[in-house]
């Protein structure tokens, strides 16, 4: 027989459960109240390779109305250059001079037996999804992960994500027709057969058929939208955060058939010759890929209508770097860059500066444009305010949710941004400051490389270089770029490191 509770315990037993029941997060109408945040991510999508930031030869219609519908921002940077290190930015509100990722490192190879990928986030790290998870929230990454392979500690669901489905391996998302893709930590067998995604044709194919042997049956970023849609389904009575990270329009030049209709360019069949995988039609097959993504996008938005969760959820849209050079693409056929200079690999504007558009009805005026100096490592703050959370301290982002609602008086700005990129130049780092940027190339090797120094006001594209003007803002400059945190990478440090 159980002996009764004494009236002391059960008192106690009573605190306990109303102060469970009241704690932050666990209050029902709280949990009611609180926004969704879907951030989609796409990659190496160009400043001008959106209808809504100029792009005239790729259709994206409902990217276009997203910028109708929100805000869209002309000044905003994404973390890095290339891939790996803009998604750690990303992920914890430190820029590349603070983080642990600062470039692509690649561990591993391209063969399904070789996959390890990218050098992994480290236990403990603070990031969007842990900030986020810790107070309640479903979270799912679905796309490109990049930030620790297969049993690594870097793996999404101990990063913070109580969800995964896609690349772990950033060499994987080189082809769009993997053999698998991972649920969680399981692999996930596709109805493809395994082929190298970086092949060469050595004379142009009598046959178009001849390319079929780079296609599969399961083109990934569709099952990617399917499990994104099917997570907002499962979690529309919950705040839910979606990291929604398409591989699209990365090459390989690879989309199905049905979306090349409606492009018809002048054409040189690509065979391979500049990496990745060969194209009869690359600017069709490159432009039908932002299309394909743009479609998904609609797909989400039309969801979020049906459920009745627009006024409910802040979307996020932004790339994870400037434009690339290889695999067929044709950065300027589209002005991928606009008027920016440079592309992925360069911490010129062009490689760094990108598109980003924010919706949430109600919060947000449709229609609106903000010249605002923001960048990736903004995001983490910017979500932990509009959650109703304090982000943790010691972060190099500022929350740009004033903006977001049309607070302009009360937006705290950057004093400067800072980047570096190590896979390139000999290393490369740049500063925004106001209206200056500043850029050094070779400082691994000579910490007295030369910074060269535009007035963004009036040369966006960076032609004219006027350090030799304006040497006190040089120095500051120069300032700047030695107070970065040395690297635990040997590889990622400069000449002037101690």
């Amino acid at each position: 027989m159980v002996a009764p509770m004494s009236h002391a315990r059960c008192r106690l037993v009573v605190l306990i459960v109303a102060l469970i029941i009241l704690q932050p997060g666990c209050n029902s109408a709280e949990r009611a109240d609180r926004p969704n945040v879907i951030y989609i991510l796409a990659d190496d999508l160009g400043y001008g390779e959106l209808g809504s930031y100029g792009q005239t030869k790729i259709r994206t219609p409902n990217l276009d109305r997203l910028a109708r519908e929100g805000m869209r921002f002309t000044q905003h940077y994404s973390g890095s250059p290339v891939c790996a290190p803009s998604r750690a930015t990303l992920l914890t509100g430190l820029h590349t001079g603070r983080t642990l990722v600062r470039d692509n490192y690649e561990l591993g190879g391209f063969l399904d037996e070789e996959e390890r990928g990218q050098l992994p986030l480290k236990p403990g790290t603070v990031t969007v999804g842990t900030l986020l998870q810790d107070h309640g929230y479903a979270t799912a990454i679905i796309g490109k992960w990049g930030l620790g392979g297969p049993e690594s500690t870097g793996i999404p669901t101990e990063q913070g994500f109580d969800f995964f489905y896609g690349y772990l391996d950033q060499k994987q998302a080189h082809n769009y027709y993997p053999t698998h893709l991972w649920r969680n930590t399981e692999w996930d067998t596709l109805r493809n057969e395994y082929f190298h995604p970086h092949q060469r044709i050595d004379d142009e194919p009598e046959e178009i058929a001849a390319y079929d042997r780079f296609k599969g049956t399961d083109y990934a970023p569709d099952l990617m939208t399917s499990e994104a849609l099917g997570f907002i389904n499962d979690h529309r009575d919950d705040p839910f955060f979606l990291y929604l990270a398409y591989p699209i329009p990365h090459v390989a030049l690879q989309v199905p058939d049905e979306s090349l209709d409606g492009y018809d360019f002048e054409e040189t069949a690509y065979l391979g010759q500049r990496g990745y995988l060969p194209h009869p039609r690359p600017r069709a097959a490159y432009a039908a890929m932002v299309s394909r993504m743009d479609a998904y996008v609609g797909q989400v938005l039309e969801l979020l209508r049906e459920l009745d969760l627009e006024r409910k959820t802040l979307v996020i849209f932004s790339s994870d770097n400037g434009p690339t050079f290889n695999g067929g693409t044709d950065s300027g056929f589209f002005r991928s860059a606009g008027p920016l200079r440079g592309l992925k690999t360069e911490v010129y504007e062009g490689g760094i500066r990108v598109p980003m558009i924010a919706r949430w009805p109600g919060h947000i005026a449709g229609g609106s444009t903000t010249d605002l100096v923001s960048a990736f490592w903004d995001v983490l703050p910017t979500i932990a305010e509009a959650t109703g959370f304090k982000p943790p301290e010691g972060l190099d982002g500022i929350s740009f949710l004033p903006t977001l609602l049309g607070q302009a008086a009360s937006q705290q700005n950057h004093n400067h941004l800072y980047w570096e990129y190590h896979g390139r130049w000999d290393g490369a780092q740049a500063v925004r400051m106001g209206r200056w940027k500043g850029i050094r190339l070779g400082g691994h090797s000579d910490p007295r490389a030369l910074v060269e120094l535009y007035n963004l006001e009036v040369d966006v594209g960076e032609q004219a270089n006027v350090a030799h003007d304006h040497p006190e803002v040089v120095k500051q400059i120069r300032e700047i770029m030695s107070s970065r945190a040395p690297s635990e990478i040997e590889e990622w440090n400069f000449a002037e490191d101690p």
